[in-house]
């Protein structure tokens, strides 16, 4: 999984020379309070690092110049201790290539009132420099996220955190890569897209190799490795018996290992962090991978079924947003629905590639039939999400701009058992309903694949939106079929002008 403890927030404090040095000794001892509260603070993952106040144009750019070329800083977040002229600030915002959060706070969060003097009120007065800072902002149109709200408030402390994570996330899209194994689904058209414009808005490389070059690798897996991986699927899981060894199906599970073996130590020796497949497209593979590709995604890899190597890239990033926090992130398809007007509910799934860390309970390792593909059945991993609130995210293409589509869902128990239904699956009700978020998800022209978490909601998505400068649909518990067709037009407009604005 992403280490976030490994990148870096820099902290900059806004101020000017003509307080004195007294004056911005203090705002620098502040400064560091502010830097050591938001540092212990739980909800903020990332670690924040405290950069000289800033008085002058030429130190701003040299430092926001630095923060780009830093191979650890994830972000920057700015606050105006004092009044800070923005004007010294243009060539700086303008040249920062980082994620920005305007944090509009005070030292103190109580006005000592028989005390106050015209020295306190200089010293004191973000309510003044982060309206100057926020008019530079505004006047640049710089992409950023602003929270105000006292330092120690537990509430900024989770939106700073939200920010930050969604922050790391486009950190490790810079540079991501992604294997795609074989080409899209055909005919399908909503996993195609536009690579090049990927990579220039979201960062990520999309790199297609012959599903060949994966079956030699197979050819060459040890025995003895892939027997020990064999032992671990039984310490992990509970193995159906015909698996085990001894089992009339256990020259499948060692299949599936050997897949698993192969698929990992080509991803590893490429330095990917994604893949995609296609079960059109399996060559001499006696089977679709199905457990190899649960345990990667388990293990912090981005997957996409069908050559959908945006809904791999989100998965990943959606993993990275929600790396340390209890709940998983998977891979999913809003697969089929349960339409009982008392109880509207979506069955989500997939063929085999659900990961695991979604799971209940221990997953059940089995071998069923696929019925596509052509090939020998495939073993999986079986399992079914908890009970709790989620969000489902796509990332599609319209050839002139992108769009992320979300929506926030509960996940619910299944109302019975699915004893014929050998996959990881979840069972949720969409918010606000399911007739209106299905009818919007449609409307916004979100894809069938999406990533699936439990562990993130629709916050941090809209940071990350924000950050990579993508239209983000938002189909939450006030969303009406009606407001969003007038969203979608509006938002059709922006987008056809913004590249002029």
């Amino acid at each position: 999984m992403f280490d976030l403890a490994a990148l870096e927030i820099w902290f900059v404090t806004g101020s000017q020379h003509l307080y004195g040095p007294e004056v911005l000794d203090q705002v620098a001892r502040n400064s560091a309070d502010i830097v050591g509260g938001l540092g212990a603070a739980p909800a903020i993952p990332l670690r924040i690092v405290q950069k000289p106040v800033q008085t002058n144009a030429e130190s701003i750019r040299g430092l926001l110049l630095a923060a780009n070329a830093d191979p650890n800083c994830a972000g920057v977040i700015a606050w105006m201790h004092t009044f800070s002229p923005a004007k010294m600030w243009i060539a700086g915002l303008v040249a920062l290539q980082k994620p920005l959060l305007h944090l509009h706070t005070q030292h103190n969060r109580d006005l000592p009132w028989g005390e106050i003097d015209m020295d306190f009120m200089n010293l004191n007065q973000a309510a003044h420099g982060d309206r100057e800072f926020g008019y530079i902002e505004t006047r640049l149109r710089k992409a950023r996220k602003t929270v105000a709200g006292h330092w120690q408030d537990p509430a900024v402390h989770r939106a700073i955190g939200t920010w930050s994570r969604a922050a790391a996330a486009s950190h490790d899209a810079h540079g991501l890569r992604i294997a795609r194994f074989g080409d899209n689904m055909r005919q399908v058209a909503v996993t195609e897209g536009d690579k090049v414009e990927a990579e220039a808005r979201l960062g990520f490389s999309v790199n297609g190799y012959g599903v060949s070059e994966l079956q030699r690798r197979v050819g060459g897996v040890d025995d003895g490795a892939v027997g020990r991986l064999v032992e671990e699927y039984e310490d992990a899981y509970d193995v159906a018996p015909e698996l085990r060894a001894g089992g009339d199906r256990h020259a499948s599970l060692r299949d599936a290992a050997a897949i698993e073996l192969a698929l990992r130590g080509f991803l590893v020796e490429g330095g990917f962090g994604a893949f995609t497949d296609t079960f059109e497209d399996l060559a001499g593979l006696r089977q679709l991978p199905g457990i190899a590709v649960q345990r990667l995604m388990a293990d912090g890899y981005g997957f996409g079924g069908e050559g959908d190597w945006k809904t791999a890239a989100m998965v990943r990033l959606m993993k990275t947003m929600a790396s340390g926090l209890p709940g998983g992130t998977s891979f999913m398809e809003d697969y089929t629905y349960h339409l009982d007007p008392r109880n509207p509910l979506v069955l989500g799934a997939h063929m085999l590639e659900v990961c695991p860390s979604i799971a209940a309970g221990r997953p059940r390792c089995e071998i069923h039939p696929l019925g596509i593909g052509g090939k020998d059945d495939p073993v999986r991993l079986v399992f079914t999400a908890p009970p709790g609130p989620g969000v489902v995210v796509g990332l599609l293409d319209f050839g002139t701009r992108l769009r992320l589509v979300a929506n926030e869902i509960d996940v619910v128990e299944p109302p019975e058992d699915l004893p014929r239904l050998p996959v990881g699956r979840a069972v949720w009700r969409p918010r606000p309903s399911l007739e209106v978020a299905a009818a919007a998800w449609i409307m916004a022209g979100g894809p069938h694949h999406t990533g699936f978490s439990q562990a993130i909601g629709i916050e941090v998505i809209e940071d990350f939106a924000e950050i990579a400068g993508i239209e983000l649909v938002a189909i939450d518990a006030d969303t009406t079929t009606r407001r969003l067709k007038q969203e979608l037009r509006w938002s059709q407009a922006y987008y056809h002008l913004a590249g002029s604005l």
